[in-house]
């Protein structure tokens, strides 16, 4: 039986409503770590002066030098593309496997495929505010004096444009970062959840989701970071002022493996399972339960 069209529109801004909450509570919990992992992401080994030598040193280094701040250095472009960018996830997740349905994929692929094409959507929505916000978290200078986030998109639009070497640098290693992540990210966590048996206590039924979702994020995050690494030395600052060195995702993952190793690849690591990880989680459980509740009330 369809859909009546007020219901549909009703369903669909549920699932906006919750996915930007659930965006939104993330960004603001784990914003720190990824401000780290940018930054070990853009150095280019231990010849760069300003290396980190650990992740602990990373965290002294920005606190002594810029500040408390300076771990939400560029914090309000994905506040800003959070809400719809999560909303465009979580929405067009169950759009695309709404329309899968209709194949004949067994419901584990389907699961996969929806966040795959999930992630290439919200990558297209994501990709200019992530071209600003890898700009101002490689900026270096105390927090009071970072420019703004709006000077920082003008100066990138004046002096760069709006297309592929400006504003949208970096569009296919965005791509490919998201594409990756959320075939992973959905495709596990919803396969696997239908396999562990739902638990009748709320307090383990909420563990249970939450384990799993960290598992999902963990796991995604694992096998995404050759396009987060290659989209963070695209769109951060190249090595020579004037002369564009990195410049398409592939090219960019060879020259980096060329000329630091295969485990320059998965620089910023750490940092980003760190926020990830658990982060995925709340996603995850925000979505669920926010959604669960609009349903109800709304």
């Amino acid at each position: 039986m369809s859909r009546k069209p007020g219901g549909f529109l009703q369903e669909a801004s549920h699932q906006i409503t919750a996915g930007g909450s659930a965006g939104l509570v993330e960004i603001c919990l784990m914003h720190p770590l990824d401000v780290v992992k940018t930054r070990f992401q853009i150095q280019r080994g231990k010849t760069d002066p300003t290396s980190y030598k650990s992740l602990g040193d990373s965290f002294r280094t920005i606190f002594r030098t810029e500040g408390l701040f300076g771990f939400y250095k560029g914090i309000f472009p994905p506040i800003m593309a959070e809400t719809p960018k999560r909303a465009v996830k979580f929405f067009t997740f169950e759009q695309y496997k709404k329309l899968l349905g209709h194949a004949s994929l067994s419901p584990g692929l389907t699961f996969a495929v929806a966040g795959l094409g999930s992630g290439l959507t919200e990558a297209v929505v994501v990709n200019p505010f992530e071209v600003v916000k890898v700009s101002l978290q490689a900026n270096r200078n105390a927090f009071t004096e970072q420019p703004s986030t709006f000077v920082q998109a003008r100066r990138i639009i004046t002096t760069e444009g709006l297309g592929f070497r400006g504003l949208n640098k970096g569009l296919t290693a965005t791509l490919g970062r998201h594409g990756v992540f959320n075939m992973v990210y959905f495709g596990f966590y919803f396969n696997v959840k239908n396999i562990i048996p739902v638990n009748e206590e709320p307090t383990l039924e909420f563990l249970r989701k939450f384990g799993i979702g960290l598992v999902s994020g963990t796991i995604a995050s694992i096998i995404n970071i050759p396009f987060d690494v290659a989209k963070s030395r695209i769109q951060g600052p190249q090595p020579e002022p004037g002369k564009i060195k990195y410049r398409t995702c592939f090219k960019t993952m060879a020259t980096v493996y060329k000329e630091e190793g295969f485990l320059a690849l998965y620089k910023g690591l750490v940092p980003k399972i760190m926020r990830l990880g658990p982060g995925g989680a709340v996603m995850l459980l925000v979505y669920e339960y926010a959604y669960a509740w609009l349903q109800e009330n709304w």
